[in-house]
């Protein structure tokens, strides 16, 4: 710790009267070497961040960004007048601006740990700090992404591989029926070419992928390996095939939907009991008409009730055997194990012996016997997205020896990254977000 005194000597640490920054600050060269190992580490994480379209923001120049598009005309079918000037059509511009944010995170080193252990101790920390910075940035980016308001869902399959219906939510993907097909591929570009989205290098539009999800596809006949390619061109940071046009990059940070369990014996469901179409709480506490308050079979803690706000129903019809619809919990309380939802269940609901309806909370698939994540694979054409270079706020290492932050004994150091981010969606009708389920749909976590 440095308390500054001023003196007639200068500025010195209270705790050891030495000169602020004359001793313990890190060489310039060292500095340059650790940042290296931050960059080094992080740079196989920015799987989303090298897709989108670079914006420099300068020292100086604010917080924001703004990106400026042209509006686009309309075609011209009908026929001239001889002699009459025609209406024409208004030019202008539109504009997306974002705002940067900062981020960072650290990690103290006690002097035993550093004085005894047999490895580096500072390096393995940088490379593991890049690493984490690295998929936090990542993740920034992936996040905004997943805003993206353009959704296709996996085809029901049957046994022999047939469609059998195509899902409109999410609440409808199950682990067997519904996996990334090289057809579902097809579909998302299709979606993008008749959006007209502009293809990257080699008319090929890119998709990030999850490698549970990439698993579906690696055995695919049509299925191109990235280093087969014929032609030569810039691979992409993960880059690992080709399918129907699409160039996928994989990920572990492509994203994960699922609600995981409630329960600690991993239950994940709720059992219908009762539904009230007359408490005036609803409309009171949680911003919703009085009609749409469910009484639950099993017992709620603090912890579940303040954990179920927010997250998703899906609602499984046992006459029916299949899941109906997806409802939303706006409040959940212990006493009388109510929640309430957005709106009133379609589906008539029964609480008959051995033939209940259940709710499945979470954001996942639809799975009657534990979580089933849904994996997000994300398609793009080019320029979808923006991301911003800040001037001096890259990613940065930043550490601080014993002498500088140890406090009175010199006790510890600190090594910690530090980093301004933002990313925003420019065009909404170049990018889609396919949504499918795995042979891993019943271990993966949500991330």
């Amino acid at each position: 710790m440095n308390l500054t005194v001023n003196t007639t000597a200068g500025d010195v640490n209270a705790f050891d009267a030495s000169a602020l920054n004359a001793t313990g600050a890190m060489s310039t060269a060292m500095k340059t070497y650790y940042d290296t190992e931050l960059l080094e580490n992080a740079r196989p994480r920015l799987i989303f961040t090298q897709l989108g379209k670079s914006q420099f923001l300068p020292a100086g120049h604010g917080d924001s960004v703004q990106w400026r598009k042209w509006n686009t005309f309309d075609k011209s079918l009908t026929p001239l007048t001889e002699g009459v000037i025609p209406t024409g059509q208004k030019f202008g511009q539109s504009a997306v601006s974002v705002s940067v944010q900062q981020y960072g995170d650290y990690a103290a080193i006690s002097d035993r740990l550093d004085l005894h252990a047999v490895d580096n101790v500072l390096l393995g920390a940088a490379e593991e700090m890049g690493a984490a910075g690295g998929e936090t940035a990542d993740t920034l980016v992936r996040n905004e992404l997943c805003t993206g308001t353009s959704v296709l869902y996996a085809d029901t399959l049957d046994a022999s591989g047939a469609v059998v219906s195509t899902p409109t939510g999410r609440y409808q993907l199950s682990a067997d029926n519904n996996r990334l097909t090289p057809d579902v591929v097809n579909k998302a570009y299709t979606f993008l070419k008749k959006q007209k989205a502009p293809f990257f290098e080699g008319n090929k539009y890119v998709a990030v992928i999850h490698p549970s999800a990439a698993y579906d596809l690696r055995s695919h006949p049509d299925w191109m390996e990235a280093h087969k390619y014929a032609a030569v061109r810039e691979i992409f940071e993960g880059e690992i095939g080709e399918l129907h046009g699409v160039r996928f990059v994989e990920s572990t940070e492509a994203p994960i939907f699922n609600g995981g369990t409630l329960f600690s014996d991993a239950q994940s469901n709720l059992t219908f009991a009762a539904y009230s179409g007359s408490d005036s709480t609803a409309s009171a506490d949680f911003g919703v008409t009085s009609a749409y308050k469910i009484t639950v079979a099993e017992t709620l803690t603090d912890a579940i009730a303040e954990a179920l706000v927010g997250r998703k129903l899906h609602v499984y019809d046992s006459s029916a055997t299949a899941f109906t619809e997806t409802l939303e919990i706006v409040g959940a309380t212990v006493t009388g194990k109510y929640i309430w939802v957005d709106r009133a269940p379609a589906t008539t609901l029964s609480a008959a012996s051995g033939a209940a309806d259940k709710f499945y909370p979470g954001e996942g698939g639809a799975s009657k016997d534990g979580p089933c994540a849904v994996y997000g694979t994300l398609f793009f054409g080019k320029d979808a997205f923006g991301v911003v270079d800040p001037e001096g706020m890259g990613m940065e290492m930043i550490i601080k020896d014993a002498a500088q932050i140890g406090g009175p004994l010199n006790q510890f150091s600190t090594v910690g990254y530090k980093f301004e981010s933002a990313a925003k969606i420019l065009y909404q009708n170049r990018m889609v977000r396919v949504e499918s389920c795995s042979a891993y749909s019943s271990i993966d976590e949500a991330n």
